[in-house]
This record gives C-alpha cells, structure tokens and sequence, in this order.
C-alpha cells in the first residue's frame, strides 16, 4: 500500500456488518490508529488481524496526530478506526484528515455501517433533505444558542445521544421546537436490543421518566413544518408579538396568536419577548 490514510468504517453494533473490504484494509495497512485500542483489539482478534495499534483520541490528537502524520509522510499506510460507524464524523479523525489533506497526503474511505443514514432510513419522517446536528454542546448557553438556530429549520434533523443525557436533551429539544413535533429515537441500531420508537418531543419525555434510557440513541426529529403563504422568520414573529402587545393585548394572549400564525413554540416566543 501507498503512503494513504483510509478511512475505515466499523460495525455500530453487529460485527456481521464489516465489509469484506474493510478487512482487506486493515490486514494490508502498515498500521492501525484506533479512538480506543481496546475496542479495536477485540474486532482485530475476531477477524484474526494483527497489525500494529496506536492510540488516537480527543485528548492525545495533537501529538498522535503529528506522529501518524510524519509516518505517513515516510511512506507507511495507516488505517484509521472509531469505536463504531465512520472515523471523522462527530470524532476527532477530522482533524487527522485536515492535517493529511493540507500536507500532500492521500486521504480514501472504505465506507460501511451508518448509524446516522440507518436511523433516518428507519424514521418514517421526510428524509429528501436531512441536517446532522451531532451532539448538542453540554454548555447551557452554547446548548441554548444552537437549538434557538435550529427553530426554523425545516429539514429533518439528525442527533446523537448517550442514555445519560437523554432526558435533558429531549426535554430542551420540546421547549425549543414544540413539544408536539415529531421524533423517531433508535436505540442500540443493529444490536441484540435495538428498537425504535416513533413518538413526539412531549411525548418521549413521559416514556423514558417511566423507563430510564439504555444504550445509544440516534434522534430524527421533525423540521418545522411550512406554513401557506409567506414564511415568518423568528424576528417577524417577535416583532409581531411586540406589535400586539403595544396595542394593549396581554403577553400571554399575543404569543398565543403569534404561534398559531408562525409555528413557533409559545413558551419560545415569551421568554424571548419578556427579554425584549
């Protein structure tokens, strides 16, 4: 093999999803550079590979990242590896992949198993045009300010979260975008236990306070749906409510009408105008 970085999906859960050409990869690379040495030594003795490992992860990736790079640039293959699905979506082989991009590198994927592509194949929403979001930010303020960007977004919407954070996450997610919108939560893709459920915001919360969440989850929400005629942005409706108000009509009564007309949750549309 050349001197190239590949980008090798894993299995999300069922080791019956390695491609065979997954494999090839792995037993040819000069090396491998895994998120977690531990979880790639168990997929390297089931296919029976034994390749050289090296850490690559959030915390080490400016050192590791330097380190795998000038072994590149001397000729070796190295094949990067996550814990699960594809390396440099929601993890730190974006940052390998820049690096080898800006210095001559060859970068190629060996595609495979998707945990996002799989849940929206599965989520019985509009899947035409779709927004992966990732992971919310676990900072309120930067949590805060990206769901408030993603109120008008009428695409489908893609997230991933661990069982810990569920609750928190769906319950800001109904604040934001109505508890009445739509969700479709896939847990545990490709696994023994892997289910799915197709609910609303509201709704979801009630089902996990009673049944605490296990396992991954993969979340297709519902993008705002269009309304007839010309659309109203966030401020058109802030302004509209301000608007009523000035008339003499109460707080609470104006973002009623406002969210009627708009689509824009009401508890959104008062703490904003209260802020004014």
């Amino acid at each position: 093999m050349a001197a190239t970085l590949y980008l090798v999906a894993t299995p999300i859960g069922n080791l019956g999803d390695m491609t065979p050409r997954a494999v090839k990869t792995l037993e040819e690379a000069d090396f491998i550079a895994a998120e977690d040495t531990r979880v790639t030594m168990k997929l390297m003795n089931h296919f029976s590979i034994k390749k050289p490992i090296v850490s690559y992860y959030e915390h080490n990736k400016e050192a590791s990242g330097r380190a795998i790079l000038e072994r590149l640039l001397s000729g070796e293959s190295c094949a990067l590896v996550t814990d699960a699905g594809m390396p440099g979506i929601s993890d730190p082989g974006e940052d390998l992949v820049r690096l080898c991009a800006q210095s001559g590198v060859r970068v190629t994927v060996i595609p495979g198993a998707s945990a996002v592509v799989s849940a929206v194949a599965l989520s019985a929403l509009p899947n035409g045009r779709f927004t992966f979001e990732g992971f919310l930010p676990v900072d309120s303020k930067s949590r805060k300010e990206r769901l408030e960007a993603l109120v008008g977004e009428e695409r489908t919407m893609v997230f991933y979260e661990a069982p810990h954070k569920l609750l928190r996450t769906l319950g800001d997610l109904g604040e934001t975008l109505g508890e009445e919108r739509k969700i479709t939560l896939c847990r545990e893709l490709t696994k023994l236990h892997e289910e799915v459920i197709y609910t609303t915001l509201g709704e979801s919360v009630e089902i996990f306070t009673n049944k605490p969440p296990r396992g991954e989850f993969v979340l297709v929400i519902e993008g705002k749906k269009r309304e007839k005629g010309a659309a109203m942005d966030f401020d058109k409706a802030l302004a509209s409510v301000k608007e009523l108000r000035d008339g003499g009509m109460r707080l609470k009564d104006a973002v009623k009408e406002v969210s009627e007309k708009s689509g824009y949750p009401k508890k959104l549309l008062y703490d904003k105008s209260v802020k004014e």
